[in-house]
């Protein structure tokens, strides 16, 4: 078993996980004006993402700008990496390969606790990646224990590029935002992703 396995109901169950779905769990977050580089990339990007329709053109065409963005905004305080091995538990089925992982360690060599945002990229519906998503965010949650540098709460996305949802694992209680992003609301993205960074939301 690994992380794509996971449905989001294998995740409550097995983890014993609390599971709220709630309307506008990040809607009050402030927007954070995109760069005049992200916007002019998007504007080329965008569309000939959607017309490829692939998980890879998605992830590496919009999803990894919109991170990079992320990364740039701390000044390379946080970390940023793209479709590593985050192996935690494979008793357990907590392993596999994540789509983007960002850390609080500025190490962009090697992946270092704690890890605060996990994203998955999918073709076109997010609910099927809200159980991988949630796999990985609690193990994010392990790996911070285990390295002795657990945080308060582990967020994570699930995206097709062009549309966003967001979670937050606070503990044992995971809440699931249903309401979508899209990405012409790039400013309230970028504010949501940044909002995890410092912990606010």
């Amino acid at each position: 078993m690994a992380y794509s396995n996971f449905t989001i109901e294998m995740v409550k169950e097995k983890f014993q996980l609390e599971k709220f779905e709630s309307l506008g769990v990040f809607s009050e977050i402030e927007p954070v004006d995109p760069s005049a580089h992200l916007i002019t990339a998007l504007a080329k990007k965008v569309s000939l993402a959607a017309s490829i329709n692939t998980e890879k053109a998605r992830s590496e065409l919009i999803v990894a700008d919109v991170l990079v963005e992320l990364r740039e905004k701390f000044q390379h305080l946080i970390s940023f990496f793209s479709g590593i091995d985050f192996n935690v538990d494979p008793e357990n089925g907590l392993t596999g390969v994540c789509d983007f992982l960002i850390s609080l360690s500025p190490a962009q060599l090697h992946l270092e606790a704690p890890i605060i945002i996990l994203v998955e990229a999918k073709k076109e519906d997010l609910t099927v990646g809200l159980g991988q998503c949630a796999a990985e965010m609690f193990a994010a949650q392990r790996f911070n224990a285990d390295k002795g540098n657990e945080i308060p709460r582990i967020y994570g996305a699930t995206t097709s590029g062009t549309d966003w949802r967001f979670l937050k694992l606070e503990g044992q209680k995971l809440h699931i935002d249903i309401e979508p992003y899209q990405i012409s609301q790039c400013d309230k993205i970028l504010g949501i992703l940044s909002s995890m960074v410092e912990q606010k939301a």
